[in-house]
């Protein structure tokens, strides 16, 4: 009898190919190709499931984007179910920044597609820009419930705080991907942002 073939877990497995490699080479020096040998099956497998380059990126991109809600929610559960807003918004900005392998990946990755949609047509046309649209959307309305419970401090603009530590958070990223400074230093300086925002113990932070 022939065996069946979970088609997800192919393709899931494809997918983690195309980071592995574009986390070693760059996403740009991806290509299909690339991402078959990588996953050890045919070239003509990878096209099956995906038929063309930007479609594999976008359906990585997504499981990238998974495996960042995993770890931001692994970092909440560590910090217990009294975790207020400040410490959701500090699980997100300090998860995103490159401190092992998996964040690494998600920061170079992420920044490249977002770099490459610029000049690609077929990239652009891609919906790249919900998640990032979801991710200040998030930060301004954990804001906004901070500001009404009377944790931050006065003069406060959810949505341009939002904006200006998503913003920080991908630069601080960029910065210890390039050897600029630590992924400590980052972190501090993120903690510093914050605690210009939240009023002394308005919200404690995952360990």
């Amino acid at each position: 009898m022939p065996k069946r073939v979970d088609h997800a877990e192919r393709r899931n497995e494809i997918a983690q190919a195309l980071l592995r490699v574009a986390g070693r080479r760059g996403l740009h020096a991806v290509g299909m190709r690339d991402v078959a040998a990588e996953a050890g099956v045919s070239l003509r497998l990878v096209q099956y499931y995906f038929e063309t380059k930007e479609k594999l990126l976008l359906y990585g991109l997504q499981r990238l984007a998974e495996g960042f809600g995993e770890r931001v929610a692994a970092r909440l559960r560590a910090a217990g179910d009294g975790a207020g807003p400040r410490a959701v918004i500090e699980a997100l900005l300090m998860t995103s920044l490159p401190t092992d392998e998996a964040s690494r990946t998600f920061h170079l990755v992420y920044t490249s597609y977002a770099v490459l949609s610029v000049t690609d047509r077929a990239l652009a046309g891609q919906p790249f820009i919900k998640d990032p649209d979801a991710a200040e959307d998030t930060l301004a309305e954990l804001l906004r419930q901070a500001q009404e419970a009377d944790l931050t401090r006065p003069g406060v603009d959810p949505r341009k705080e939002a904006i200006g530590l998503l913003a920080m958070s991908a630069g601080l990223g960029t910065s210890v991907l390039v050897g600029q400074r630590t992924a400590r230093s980052a972190a501090a300086v993120l903690t510093h942002q914050l605690d210009g925002i939240f009023r002394e113990g308005g919200g404690g932070a995952p360990a």
